[in-house]
């Protein structure tokens, strides 16, 4: 069986004194990292090195524990190689989060209750917990933590580690195209999103340029309640685009678990980069504007759980390709049409199909690259069977 690590989110329910201790760890490790990043080549992003560098200095100038400190180093070396990818810098480190280990971190399942090292002590912390929470740590013995703050309350966010069922194995291919207006279209013609979501999203961005220009205008207090709305109204569409990739990911694994197939996703790394770099302010805004990201991670680990596998393929020409005929067809917004064989209809559909027949080549839930796009296959770069349609 695959071991599997879920994140199990927990309110914590501390005491004044509790909430002052945590308040005054978070502010000394966010501290203690922009000190280490600060005074250490940016180049250098081997934790063991850093740690030679500012262990000593980082336990003496901040008062953090031994693993405290280690979190510290580790947390810069890691943003470093994030920063490395980006082909940007790491620039400051809020007071917002710490991680934990087994050796600064206990789950106290019966008292529903963790124990966590502090700047000053080691503390007991209640936990608020429903039933998912109560479910999922149930007999867990989690290895790592990462302590968050968010607004004016706190939250444990706890690993745990479960083993996954044996995947199924099928022939059947259930195709899902990420977009803009519908978020998700599968293969068999199923839709997540539309009207709705697109009206929900063009008004958070209407609320976000007028409390933007609010901001940078009025008297001094008028702009601070302007950017306090701007972090709230942030904090509200990060939950809704939550909630709802939630559904859209559970309602897919359960329809592939019915039918049973396996599902192929198409392989959007990148996508953002390169919107950047072509397209228009409007369309930069569209495409940024849902977490597709998330939802393929939300695919990825519900399919798991499921024993449903999951593969990446290659979109290039997916949107482009005739499903019917194989040919290159005209797409217009949603619509497309192949001037070959006369299908038309639905372009995200479309897209779908193509992406299934692309899932039957590919057996790896990795990245696509040095896989075939559908344009490939299709002129006969692989020796792939002759394409028709089902």
């Amino acid at each position: 069986m695959t071991e599997q690590v879920l994140t199990v989110q927990c309110k914590l329910s501390p005491t004044d004194s509790q909430a002052e201790e945590m308040e005054d760890t978070l502010k000394a490790f966010a501290d203690a990292c922009n000190w280490i990043n600060q005074n250490t080549p940016a180049k250098l992003r081997n934790k063991v090195r850093i740690q030679g560098i500012v262990y000593q200095d980082v336990r003496a100038k901040f008062g953090l524990s031994a693993n405290l400190a280690i979190r510290a180093i580790n947390r810069v070396a890691s943003n470093r190689k994030t920063a490395m990818k980006d082909h940007s810098s790491v620039k400051n480190f809020e007071p917002t989060s710490i991680d934990y280990d087994t050796r600064i971190f206990a789950l106290r399942e019966k008292d529903e209750e963790v124990s966590v090292t502090l700047l000053r002590s080691r503390q007991r912390i209640k936990l608020v917990l429903g039933d998912y929470q109560r479910t999922r740590l149930k007999d867990s013995k989690p290895t790592s933590a990462t302590l968050c703050k968010k607004g004016s309350e706190y939250y444990i966010s706890i690993q745990v580690k479960s083993e996954a069922p044996e995947q199924i194995h099928v022939d059947t291919v259930l195709g899902v195209d990420l977009g803009i207006t519908d978020i998700a279209v599968t293969s068999e013609g199923q839709k997540f999103g539309g009207k709705t979501i697109k009206l929900i999203k063009n008004h958070y961005a209407s609320m976000r340029a007028v409390l933007q220009q609010k901001a940078v205008k009025g008297t001094r207090s008028s702009r601070r309640r302007c950017r306090e709305l701007q972090q709230r109204l942030s904090g509200k569409e990060a939950r809704y685009q939550r909630q709802i990739n939630h559904e859209i990911s559970k309602a897919i694994v359960t329809r592939a678990q019915e039918i049973p197939a396996k599902i192929a996703l198409e392989d959007l790394t990148g996508i953002r980069e390169g919107v950047n770099q072509k397209a228009g302010k409007n369309h930069r805004r569209k495409v940024s504007g849902w977490a597709l990201y998330q939802l393929k991670e939300f695919l990825s680990y519900k399919a798991l759980a499921a024993g449903v596998p999951l593969v990446l393929v290659d979109p290039a020409y997916s949107s482009q390709t005739c499903h019917q005929c194989g040919e290159h067809g005209i797409r217009n917004g949603k619509s497309f049409k192949c001037p070959v064989c006369g299908w038309s209809g639905d372009a995200d559909f479309n897209g779908a199909k193509n992406i299934a027949f692309l899932g039957r080549y590919v057996d790896r839930p990795g990245g696509s690259e040095g896989l075939p796009s559908i344009k490939a296959v299709l002129s006969g770069l692989l020796k792939a069977p002759v394409f028709r349609p089902e």
